[in-house]
């Protein structure tokens, strides 16, 4: 009997509270163990509960934050669709002309790249000093652009791996109204390697660094000082895209670009206030002899296209892929793809490419 009246009082005394707070309205809810109560606590919920008012206050904020981001991500692609038209369809129209300067030189310039933009460049009217190697290769490209594009040149025939060249250099220059400088000159390795794998490894390294980096500091050196005298000026440094990330069996190449591309981005931040233009290029594969790409396709552009495209983002972009499909493949390889997806595909491609060239020469 006593244990039964203690659950009896236990049951009748059990009571859960809820109160709720809607537009100044509360409901007091209690429990009882009587089955009597249940429609007018039913009844009573419905009446003081509106559900509808609930969730318009829950989803209120809500609403805002995502009417918020997508009116941003709606700003944001309009501005990208503006900038693409404006780099890849407007171009930045006769910027690059002989009212620079009387002058063009460009590095590396009888082969590839550097001899499209020598072409391209005598074709708007600049008289062109062209700097490589081979003094035969300078002469034949100096004749056919006299021949073709009845524009004055002139040759210095050095080797970039060596550092005693630029007195040289400095002293053919001398005189001459420069309005634009093309660092192009640069190498690459023979065939992707482990770093210490590479035949006269000592050797390859101050040989690499000498070309592809002491030369566009040197280079720069000669040049600016007079550009920044007129107050107008274009220095294009020939990056690569291998630049924008590591690529294991091309190590030293590809951290030689990212210096181009970090050295091109600094200095034009120090000296675009002086009306000067220094651009960092960072192309993907172009069919020349340096990547023996043979037959050019939509992704792998002749050096002529891809000079014609690269020279219309001259004065819109500090910092350009140079070509439409490698500006998406850049935006894909840097903002996209993982940067560790990109490296082991990157060693991947390269060490498929290693076996290929040993087995080839029965190295292996």
């Amino acid at each position: 009997m006593y244990d039964s009246e203690r659950m009896r009082r236990r049951s009748m005394s059990e009571c859960i509270c809820l109160k709720l707070s809607s537009q100044g309205c509360q409901l007091h809810f209690s429990t009882m163990d009587s089955a009597s109560q249940t429609p007018r606590r039913v009844n009573a919920i419905r009446q003081s509960f509106n559900m509808e008012d609930m969730f318009r206050l829950v989803e209120t904020p809500v609403y805002w934050v995502g009417a918020l981001t997508s009116a941003l991500l709606a700003l944001w692609l309009v501005y990208k669709l503006v900038s693409g038209f404006r780099i890849w369809v407007l171009g930045n129209g006769d910027l690059l002309s002989p009212k620079l300067g009387k002058w063009a030189v460009v590095t590396g310039a009888t082969d590839g790249i550097g001899k499209s933009y020598a072409e391209e460049l005598a074709r708007r009217g600049f008289s062109m000093m062209l700097i490589s190697r081979s003094q035969e290769k300078l002469d034949d490209v100096a004749r056919s652009l006299e021949s073709q594009y009845k524009v004055e040149t002139k040759t210095i025939a050095v080797d970039f791996g060596e550092v005693d060249i630029y007195p040289k250099i400095e002293a053919g220059l001398a005189g001459l109204e420069i309005g634009i400088l093309v660092n192009n000159v640069g190498i690459s390795y023979p065939y992707p390697e482990f770093f210490l794998h590479l035949p006269d490894l000592n050797n390859f390294i101050n040989t690499m660094i000498n070309v592809n980096i002491t030369s566009v500091c040197q280079m720069t050196r000669l040049v600016l000082p007079r550009m920044v005298d007129r107050s107008k000026g274009v220095i294009l440094n020939i990056s690569s895209a291998s630049g924008m990330f590591p690529v294991p069996l091309l190590t030293i190449y590809s951290a030689t670009k990212a210096f181009v591309d970090f050295f091109s981005r600094g200095l034009h931040a120090e000296y675009k206030c002086k009306g000067i233009i220094i651009q960092s290029v960072l192309p993907f594969f172009v069919a020349t002899k340096m990547t023996k790409i043979r037959k050019p396709t939509l992704d792998k552009p002749t050096p002529d296209r891809y000079v014609a495209a690269e020279l219309t983002t001259v004065g819109v972009q500090d910092q350009t892929n140079g070509y439409f499909p490698h500006a998406v493949m850049g935006w894909v390889t840097t903002v996209l793809a993982p940067i560790q997806l990109v490296i082991y595909l990157g060693m991947r491609m390269n060490k498929g490419q290693r076996a290929g060239y040993l087995r080839r020469r029965k190295l292996r």
